[in-house]
């Protein structure tokens, strides 16, 4: 084919006519195939040739290779997305760089350090040939025991919205043109993770005006700022799929926010409407309603190439119907360049870039400001003494990474997960940074598992998860760490949750520490030592009185292959503690949904039993000193809908160590026309103290912030009274009124 003779080949002329041009000379199945997105490790073969498959995902160095050779025997010859899950860094790749999980990220609150995470996982990406990948996830946890909280950035759509749009802008750099640019996906639109029990996938019961209120401002604001993708989730809402939703899809992504980027569903959503949801009697009617909804791609429904050609013989789609996500499609490509540069990888770039000391160095400092203090008797930092370190994960390498991360199940290449070497332990970074004697031991397991009694493989040909079996406590194994405990100064237990206990398919019925690790720390507290907790932990859990009690505790998400060396720089007090919790922890698992931006209008403050206090709040953490507020002062006291509160705060550090505290700034709307939040926050900001530096916080928020959404399903400012609340948590916060008047 003459390059100079083939308008879509030619890069002087514009996307659209390039765009048209191909795919006037494009067959039906050339175009069904461009809509579908399948398995490299399945038959890669037939996948592009035979199926014309426009994308591929979990992509060994091997097989993006194999897969550009393929494209080259095609009769048209157009590029492929490779597509990859590079969640906390470039997941799947030996070597690269793995940072905190996106909870552990979110516990910095800095979206500076998060956009600096997805570009450092862009440049490492692109060099591989990855040009898309599936993140950031916006869904908003609240259930703790759906086994993807790890995956979030927290409880609170603003938090959310900050963060997310912070690592769309490091995905995608400076434009798609731009070589280590790749494709960000907002995920999973919508409400996916307000499931019903915490059950993965299942129902969410979610009204409208529910979705307007929390689920979709975040979206709307990666929307906004040009994010390329947006994945659809896999449930159902109000009984429909949001696959074929044309309310959330047509009405508010397309019509609302007028979005012009690329849908693409989750892992066979189309075919499991017709075998688990049961809402389509086979795939060529699943595959009309998908194309007609508007879907763009679709990932591993391998019968949606023979569906979508037999419902177009059947009559249930036209050909041109296919048109609008082709176009989407391969508008995608041209802009990315792909036509004149497939940007194959770079065995060189990688040598280059993958793990650049830089990027190391990035990693552990994201991972210091992502640890969160929660308790502290006066116990750290620590004095010189010997130090026990004792529990399951306290040497567990691939556990610190946390899932999408190597051995967490997704990568058939990787058996081993990541790099041992590259990975500093609990264990490691105290040996490495004490000057006195470390001992370790284990202590307890955790768990076994064993195969599901229903098979080894869900219908549509996926593995079902194992079933978790708690290790029964082990009395050798305990006494054993009794020991070292007695003859040790300090007591440093790590414990938490494996990745057989998170993920997709992975939600848990209980939040406690299983197998033998609560009775692991009821031994060590008996025992009179300091104990410091150090709790490793995809989301929050709830901890025994051992736990809750000890000298100390810390929160560590997946602190990534960085993170022994932050948390033991942080027991020693060569880093300040300033993570601040984007999620609330339970008190209980009875009080599943936990999150700080409640309802108002229940009767009382608790259970018959229990409290319906959450054991730590959103917003809280501690450091080495302490940071007092003053008064709140708001500078305009009544205010019309288009203008800006004005306030400050004056903090002071009363004491002698440095401190980083996020100033968090909270809205209560006095009446409203509708139940909603109590508070909810609307701002943030970071400062710096030095000890015993007292400084004023400028505080601006425009009033267009302090909606509510109203029951007809608008975002409005109601006029009225409103409260300020600021503080470093949402617990522990200062007053001050303000009105909004009405907008003449």
């Amino acid at each position: 084919m003459d390059r100079d003779d083939v308008p879509y080949l030619d890069a002087t002329l514009p996307t659209a006519t390039r765009v048209a041009d191909l795919l006037g000379r494009m067959t039906l199945p050339e175009k069904v195939g461009q809509m579908m997105q399948l398995d490299s490790r399945e038959d890669l073969d037939d996948h592009v040739l035979r199926k014309h498959v426009g994308s591929i995902l979990h992509t060994s160095p091997e097989r993006v290779l194999r897969a550009h050779d393929l494209t080259t025997q095609t009769r048209l010859k157009i590029p492929l997305l490779i597509a990859e899950d590079c969640i906390h860094g470039h997941s799947f790749h030996e070597g690269a760089t793995i940072f905190p999980t996106q909870l552990g990220m979110a516990a910095t609150w800095d979206p500076s350090l998060v956009e600096q995470v997805a570009r450092v996982t862009a440049v490492e990406a692109a060099a591989t040939g990855v040009h898309w990948t599936f993140s950031p996830v916006l869904c908003i946890a609240r259930d703790l025991r759906w086994g993807r909280v790890d995956e979030t950035f927290g409880e609170d759509p603003v938090l959310i919205g900050e963060l997310a749009a912070a690592m769309v802008r490091g995905y995608q750099g400076d434009g798609l043109a731009d070589p280590t640019a790749i494709l960000a996906t907002a995920k999973h639109f919508a409400g996916y993770s307000e499931t019903q029990g915490g059950r993965d996938a299942s129902e969410a019961d979610l009204s409208r005006r529910k979705l307007r209120s929390w689920f979709l401002p975040p979206f709307e604001r990666v929307a906004k700022e040009g994010c390329a993708t947006f994945m659809l989730g896999y449930q159902t809402t109000d009984g429909v799929p949001i696959t074929v939703n044309s309310w959330l899809l047509d009405e508010v992504l397309r019509g609302e926010w007028g979005y012009k980027g690329t849908l693409v569903t989750d892992w066979d959503n189309v075919g499991r409407m017709v075998w688990e949801q049961k809402l389509q009697p086979d795939h060529a009617h699943a595959a009309a309603a998908a194309v007609r909804a508007g879907n763009d791609m679709i990932m591993t429904t391998p019968q949606f190439f023979e569906g979508a050609l037999q419902a177009v013989e059947d009559g249930l789609l036209d050909e041109k119907d296919l048109d609008q996500a082709v176009t989407r499609i391969l508008t995608l490509k041209f802009d990315l360049g792909l036509f004149e540069n497939p940007r194959r990888p770079d065995t060189e770039r990688q040598r280059v870039i993958i793990n650049h000391d830089d990027h190391a160095a990035l990693n552990l400092q994201v991972a210091r400001r992502s640890l969160v203090l929660l308790r502290n008797e006066g116990v750290l930092p620590l004095q010189k003494g010997r130090i026990a370190v004792v529990g399951p994960l306290a040497d567990d390498a691939q556990t610190q990474l946390g899932d999408w991360a190597g051995s967490s199940g997704q990568a058939d290449w990787l058996p081993d997960g990541q790099p041992r070497d590259m990975i500093t332990t609990v264990l490691d970074g105290l040996r490495e940074l004490s000057s006195q004697e470390v001992t370790y031991a284990r202590g307890a397991d955790i768990l076994t598992l064993e195969p599901d009694p229903e098979g080894e493989t869900f219908p549509d040909g996926q593995p079902r998860p194992h079933i978790v079996q708690p290790c029964p406590p082990d009395a050798n194994l305990i006494a054993e760490a009794v020991a070292a405990a007695e003859a040790a100064d300090y007591v440093v237990a790590v414990v938490g949750d494996r990745i057989e206990l998170v993920g997709e398919g992975r939600s848990t019925a209980t939040l406690d520490l299983i197998g033998g690790q609560i009775a692991l720390l009821d031994a060590l507290a008996e025992t009179g030592k300091p104990l410091i907790v150090v709790l490793l932990a995809s989301k929050p859990l709830v901890l025994p009185d051992s736990a809750r009690n000890a000298a100390a505790l810390l929160w560590v998400a997946n602190p990534g292959m960085q993170g022994g060396r932050a948390i033991a720089e942080l027991l020693h007090g060569l880093i300040e503690p300033s993570g601040r919790l984007p999620i609330s922890f339970a008190a209980h698992a009875g009080q599943q949904p936990t999150y700080y931006n409640q309802i108002r209008g229940q009767h009382g403050s608790r259970y018959a039993d229990l409290t319906q206090e959450p054991a730590f709040a959103f917003g809280e953490g501690l450091s080495y000193t302490t940071v007092e507020y003053g008064d709140l002062h708001v500078e305009t006291a009544v205010l019309r809908p288009d203008e800006t509160v004005q306030a400050s705060i004056t903090l002071t550090n009363t004491g002698t160590r440095p401190a980083r505290e996020t100033v968090q700034v909270y809205v209560s709307d006095a009446v409203t026309s509708v139940s909603w939040a109590d508070k909810e926050l609307k701002t943030f900001k970071q400062v710096d103290l030095g000890p015993g530096e007292t400084t004023t916080v400028e505080l601006e928020l425009p009033v267009a912030a302090c909606t509510i959404v109203d029951q007809h399903g608008c975002r409005v400012v109601e006029p009225g009274e409103f409260v300020l609340l600021v503080g470093p948590s949402s617990k522990d916060l200062r007053r001050a009124e303000f009105t909004v008047k009405p907008q003449f």
